[in-house]
């Protein structure tokens, strides 16, 4: 199977990239951007067939000329939830993917791609339906925009009743955090800023109260690196599911569980004992600042997501807690070598 990723060399891509290795696929092609070329250290371990310039990959694949491709997981986008420019986000995230999209359906390539949570927005339910689907910023319109596009096609696929094969499968990824994410500055998980700050400056730090949330309690649903790529693959070996669906834990915890699993994973490196959350606080290891300004009205104070049409097509992939998933995200940070 010829597999091509997008997003190649970024958090979700590498980890895609080393789990198709470990699943046997030899045949896989990476595509990116490596003008930030430091990120090549996000491919170092894997095998590739092939690498292309994302601008180079795009065309010359709508145009038909790198042969048979099995599929595309599709990673590439700008994932900048603080950028305003709406034309560059537009043009990135949705017209992009609307051109390969176009070519996949025409070559018969399968597509698996990269949706967001964010295009629920301020929403309290999230489930895969027009009705809760209100984004807050430009990056979440940009994901939805797509998502109604691939919506427009579903019923065509043979596997939703229609007469043309073909698969296209939408993730709506929810926090994700863990390995190889060390190249998006402030747009790492709370996991990896965390893990950061306890070692340079022993304590982390959180949001104070904020929209009727106390401080710390503002809630995500985190979902481990690991379980995307496992949900990723589970669909790549299952060619007749198609649809947009959530991928996210099914759990929301505050941001006080992240801080807590954190801290207590750092300190099991130094041989230290597990404290409790009130414990930290006290001893300064965890404290708050004012909410920012800049955040208020585009912040989601909560999110977790309905997993009730992913288990239904079959996927019933285990999903790790905070406290499992940061612990082993803490030792894998803690054993790579210093910049």
């Amino acid at each position: 199977m010829r597999v091509v990723v997008t997003g190649a060399a970024g958090m979700i891509g590498s980890n895609l990239v080393h789990g198709l290795n470990r699943l046997g696929a030899k045949e896989v092609i990476a595509v990116d951007d490596l003008t930030d070329g430091p990120k090549y250290r996000n491919l170092l371990g894997s095998t590739l067939a092939d690498y292309f310039d994302k601008d180079e990959f795009y065309t010359r694949f709508a145009a038909g000329e790198l042969g048979r491709i099995d599929a595309i997981l599709h990673e590439g986008a700008c994932s900048d939830t603080m950028e305003h420019d709406g034309r560059f986000m537009l043009e990135n995230n949705y017209r992009c993917s609307k051109t390969l999209l176009d070519a996949c359906l025409a070559q018969g390539t399968r597509l698996l791609y990269a949706s967001s949570a964010a295009t629920y927005g301020a929403s309290e339910t999230f489930r895969e339906e027009p009705a809760f689907e209100a984004p807050l910023n430009v990056y979440g319109y940009s994901k939805l925009l797509f998502d109604q596009v691939v919506r427009r096609y579903l019923p065509t696929l043979r596997s939703q009743g229609g007469t043309q094969d073909g698969q296209v499968v939408g993730f709506r990824y929810f926090n994700v955090y863990g390995p190889r994410e060390q190249h998006k500055g402030r747009m790492a998980s709370v996991a990896f800023h965390h893990f950061n700050q306890f070692r340079q400056h022993g304590q982390v730090k959180l949001f104070g109260e904020y929209n009727g949330y106390a401080p710390g309690t503002q809630s995500r649903d985190f979902v481990f690196v690991d379980d995307v790529v496992a949900v990723n693959l589970w669909f790549l070996q299952n060619p007749d599911k198609s649809g947009i669906f959530n991928l996210g834990s099914g759990r929301a915890q505050p941001f006080n569980d992240v801080a807590h699993a954190t801290v207590n994973a750092c300190r099991a490196l130094d041989g230290l004992p597990a404290l409790t959350l009130d414990e930290q606080i006290a001893q300064g290891l965890v404290s708050y600042i004012d909410f920012p300004d800049a955040l208020r009205g585009k912040y989601q104070c909560l999110t977790q997501a309905d997993l009730t049409r992913l288990r239904a097509t079959g996927c019933d992939h285990a999903f790790s807690d905070v406290a499992g998933g940061v612990a082993s995200y803490v030792r894998w940070l803690a054993g790579q070598p210093s910049s």
